[in-house]
């Protein structure tokens, strides 16, 4: 019995993926830039997209890598998770207690979910891109 070809994404999630993901760090990035606040509390918020981003990425492709069988420790996997949720913690802390409007907040708070969803997806679309190709461990950054 022949299997069906594996099929991937369309040209058109891959292009939405990435102008979601651009959109969102880089509107976070540029209110952030604009900002009325100290170089502290901009760095402390670049970080937490940046932490968050990867936390994100990585979440995503340990989920990925179990689902394939791939071996993935359930400490990594764990530590994967208590990223993500950090990273949304400490964003939801920060700008709870941040000296800015509601609206100022709410924008942040939707560039950073919208970044973090988006990354997710852009990592999806390139491993199922690599797998489609034959590509072992697409997406992984590991070699071979």
């Amino acid at each position: 019995m022949a299997q069906p070809a594996q099929q991937g994404p369309t040209g058109a999630f891959i292009a939405a993926s990435w102008v979601a993901l651009i959109a969102g760090a880089l509107t976070y990035l540029i209110g952030l830039w604009n900002a009325g606040m100290q170089l502290n509390e901009k760095g402390y918020y670049f970080t937490l997209l940046m932490y968050g981003l990867f936390a994100a990425v990585s979440l995503q492709k340990s989920v990925r890598d179990r689902s394939e069988a791939i071996p993935v420790s359930g400490l990594y996997f764990g530590l994967c998770w208590i990223s993500v949720m950090l990273a949304v913690g400490l964003l939801g802390v920060g700008l709870f207690n941040a000296s800015l409007a509601p609206s100022e907040k709410g924008f942040y708070a939707m560039a950073f979910v919208l970044s973090l969803f988006a990354a997710v997806a852009v990592q999806k679309n390139v491993r199922d891109v690599a797998a489609i190709k034959g590509t072992p461990h697409a997406g992984s950054g590991e070699a071979g």
